[in-house]
Order: structure tokens, then C-alpha cells, then sequence
């Protein structure tokens, strides 16, 4: 037999149901994102540590090694890109790149490809052993180095080089070759430690972030706003609708393009006027000059005044949020999806709190993903 509650309806319990399936969901999609994360960026601390060379791995390489010069990484599957057009690189770093989306195996506009061949990271220098000869960038020479965000390009430019190249990876190989590109020029000024420091900071960070399971609903809570499809926003719709319909088939009749005029005045007895109405007029006193008195001029009648919502259209709620543009909220309370509609993977997200196109709530504000896959941000919401 199905529960019921108190009345002997059973739609709270559905609702319950649905409500801490879809919870549990998000939970898990949002964890699953934050350990892959976790994963990646102690993978990363790892290499940064274990990461050093040999001279015995480049036994069999066409490249003649300094005496301190040792290979630390080596790809067979590499292409050597000249920009047609030169522009100023910045500096180089040691900043970890964040994570971004994926690469995309494109060539940028103005790139042009020149050669192929294997792509040699050692102790003093990035290399490319290709089919028309060698192309060498020592550290110490690099004034300008620039990642492509959208594509597998890394681009150089050298004291005695005016050309900018660079190289162009297989997708998959891209950001370990930038990650060890970044260590290999890290040792070459001494500053490894820097980048130790900065993942270790990185990864505390993100341990701020880890989700956290939200409680779960009970049949008690549920509103009558949830038994109808799409909620208070289904009734807001009904019942705009429902005002609009009769007053658009009071304005225009389409079956009488009259509007009902005629049938009016026929079915109404015309009174037998003895006079023309346009011929009577009503006296007028004048004063001895014959000049009629001025009417007193009318103020204009104010308009009542509206009341002020104190949330700015948000739906009620009692944790004080609202679309009034206040403080925005980072660190939204845990019970926020029990009042508002929460996008799937909504504690994923990196931002501040964001009404979508579509009525639903994303904690991604500030970011270009954010409401992507809802038709875009609409307003803030705030505190």
C-alpha cells in the first residue's frame, strides 16, 4: 500500500522522492569533478618532486649533450610552427596553468607548420630534432613564452631568433609537455621550490572545496507549488493567462469586427429627441464685460503608490536572498536548493550565486560557463 500523509495523499512522499534522488545526484556528480581535480593536482606535485633526467636517456638521440646537460623528456610526435606575423610574448613563468577545456587539435590563425620531428626537453634547453635540421630555444635566451588556452601550441621567442616559433602537440601530450617545460625552466634559475610552494597552495585550497552532502527533504516539506509541473512558475503562467484570455476576447471579437456595436444599438430603443443635442447648450453666467468666469484649474490626482518587494521578485525564502543587488553570495547555506531551483552539479560550480534565463539558480557567476546549458545568466543574486 502507498504511504499517505495526514489527508491520505501520496504526492508529498513522490515529491520527497524526487527531491533526494536528484540531491544525491548532484552530490555525486559534484565529488566525482572535486576528486578528479584532487587527483590531477597531486599527480602534479608528484612529478614536480620525482622530476630529473639522466645523461643515459639520451643515449641514441642525434643531440650532442653539455657536460651537465641531461634529457628529462622526450617526444617522438612533435611539429616545429613559425607565427607569420610576430607580436611580443610574455615573459616566462612558473605559474601552474589552471584548468581549462579541453584542447581542441587546431592550428591557430597565422600559424604556419615548417617541419616535424621529436621534441627534447633537457636541463638547459627545448629542443626539436626534425627531418630539415634542429631548432634549439636554450633557457636562457627565452624572452617571451605564450600557451595557446584553446589549442596545443606552445609559441617562443629567443634573443637571437626575430622569428617566433614554437612547438604543436598531440592533445594529449600538451599539458604534461607545458608542466615539465615549466620544472625544466624552474631548475635553470633555481626556483623549483616555487612551484612545490604553489601546488601545495593549490591543493589546500581545493580542499576548501571538497562538496558536502546536502540533508535530505521530507514529505512535510513540500509546498502545493509542487504538485503541479514546473512549480510556482507553471502557476505564475496559469494564472497570467487566465487574466490576459478574457480581456484580449473583450478588446476584439474576431467573429464581429465591430466589436458588438451594432447589435447594441439595435437592440436599444432610440429615444425621439425634439431638439438636435449639438444645438443645446448649456448658459454660461458671464460678468459685466461679458467676458465668461476662467474654470478653476484641477491638480492632477496622484498615483497610488506601489509597494516595494523587499526581495525584488526572488521567491520567499528564510535565508535572506534576493535580486535586489546586494553582496553577492560565494558560500551559499546548504538548505539553498530547498527554496530555490538548483542546477544540476550546482555545488561544482566555482562562483558567486546566478539566476539563469530559465528560472534556475547556478553557483557559477563570474565565469563564462556560467548558465551555460540554461540560456545564460539573467541577474545576480544577492544578500
Amino acid at each position: 500500500m502507498a504511504k499517505t500523509d495526514s489527508t491520505g495523499s501520496t504526492w508529498r512522499y513522490r515529491w520527497a522522492h524526487r527531491q533526494n534522488v536528484r540531491r544525491v545526484s548532484t552530490y555525486r556528480g559534484a565529488v566525482a569533478a572535486w576528486r578528479r581535480r584532487d587527483d590531477e593536482l597531486r599527480r602534479l606535485r608528484a612529478l614536480a618532486t620525482d622530476f630529473q633526467g639522466s645523461a643515459a636517456a639520451g643515449a641514441g638521440l642525434p643531440l650532442e649533450l653539455a657536460a651537465d646537460e641531461v634529457v628529462l623528456w622526450a617526444l617522438p610526435a612533435a611539429q616545429l610552427v613559425e607565427v607569420r606575423h610576430t607580436a611580443v610574448l610574455p615573459a616566462p613563468d612558473l605559474t601552474v596553468a589552471a584548468r581549462t577545456e579541453p584542447l581542441r587539435p587546431r592550428r591557430p590563425d597565422g600559424v604556419r607548420v615548417t617541419d616535424a620531428g621529436m621534441a627534447v626537453i633537457t636541463s638547459r634547453r627545448l629542443v626539436l630534432l626534425g627531418g630539415r635540421g634542429r631548432r634549439d630555444w636554450a633557457y636562457g635566451r627565452i624572452t617571451g613564452l605564450a600557451h595557446d588556452p584553446a589549442a596545443p601550441v606552445t609559441l617562443i621567442q629567443v634573443l637571437d631568433r626575430r622569428r617566433t616559433s614554437g612547438l604543436w602537440l598531440p592533445t594529449d601530450a600538451a599539458p604534461d609537455f607545458r608542466f615539465k617545460l615549466t620544472l625544466a625552466f624552474a631548475d635553470a634559475i633555481e626556483q623549483r621550490a616555487a612551484v612545490l610552494d604553489q601546488l601545495d597552495e593549490l591543493i589546500a585550497e581545493h580542499a576548501q572545496l571538497k562538496p558536502f552532502r546536502t540533508a535530505a527533504v521530507t514529505p512535510g516539506q513540500a509546498r502545493l507549488s509542487s504538485f503541479v509541473p514546473g512549480g510556482r512558475r507553471t502557476i505564475a503562467v496559469a494564472a497570467a493567462i487566465a487574466l490576459l484570455v478574457p480581456a484580449a476576447l473583450i478588446e476584439s471579437d474576431p467573429s464581429d469586427p465591430t466589436g458588438g456595436a451594432e447589435l447594441a444599438a439595435a437592440a436599444t430603443p432610440a429615444p425621439t429627441p425634439t431638439v438636435a443635442p449639438a444645438l443645446i447648450r448649456p448658459a454660461v453666467p458671464r460678468d459685466a464685460l461679458g467676458t465668461p468666469p476662467r474654470e478653476p484649474t484641477r491638480s492632477p490626482r496622484p498615483s497610488p503608490s506601489t509597494t516595494r518587494d523587499p526581495r525584488c521578485g526572488a521567491p520567499e525564502n528564510p535565508l535572506g536572498y534576493d535580486f535586489c543587488g546586494g553582496t553577492r553570495i560565494r558560500r551559499p547555506a546548504a538548505e539553498v536548493c530547498d527554496w530555490f531551483d538548483c542546477v544540476p552539479d550546482f555545488w561544482a560550480g566555482r562562483g558567486y550565486l546566478v539566476q539563469c534565463r530559465d528560472g534556475s539558480v547556478s553557483l557559477a557567476g563570474g565565469r563564462s560557463t556560467a548558465c551555460a546549458h540554461h540560456r545564460g545568466v539573467r541577474r545576480t543574486i544577492s544578500k
